[in-house]
């Protein structure tokens, strides 16, 4: 009985975002429509923003859904309908945003945050171990000419 259970709740989760595009949004030609699903899995909901607009059922990600196919039927391709998008909405309705100098920091910041935390991880550990007992500091002059002659001549 519980296997069962959590397969129809399984079942109904993973059909949730098959949900959302109302057949009625759906273009006759399923070539387009493939390009719409497609160009609508890239372009994030501003009411959810962590969901797609083809995963959101929010009123707003329907509308976008709606521009989509029509930009697609009038016979914009795929970057055209992106470009358009984003001139109307800015680039936070990417959900891969693109590489230009306003998102380095986005795409390079989380590289910066490891490397500098493996940096203070060096200089932790070279600190440390110049400052660990176990290793002895070197002789120093007076002390290698006192070494040598206890060596040579043995305890007084």
């Amino acid at each position: 009985m519980k296997l069962r259970l959590l397969l129809i709740l399984w079942t109904w989760l993973a059909a949730a975002p098959a949900l959302a595009v109302d057949p009625r949004e759906v273009l006759a030609d399923p070539a387009l429509e493939a390009r719409a699903r497609a160009l609508s899995q890239e372009l994030r909901c501003l009411v959810c923003q962590n969901q797609s607009i083809d995963d959101s059922d929010a009123d707003l990600a329907r509308d976008l859904r709606k521009l989509v196919r029509e930009r697609i039927a009038a016979g914009d391709d795929d970057r055209r309908v992106i470009d358009y998008v984003v001139s109307r909405y800015g680039d936070f309705v990417l959900l891969r945003p693109r590489l230009t100098p306003a998102t380095y920091l986005l795409w390079f910041g989380p590289l910066a945050i490891v490397l500098l935390g493996l940096l203070a991880l060096a200089v932790f550990y070279r600190r440390n171990r110049a400052d660990d007992p176990a290793v002895p500091a070197p002789l120093s002059p007076d002390e290698r000419r006192r070494l040598e002659s206890l060596l040579k001549d043995g305890p007084r």
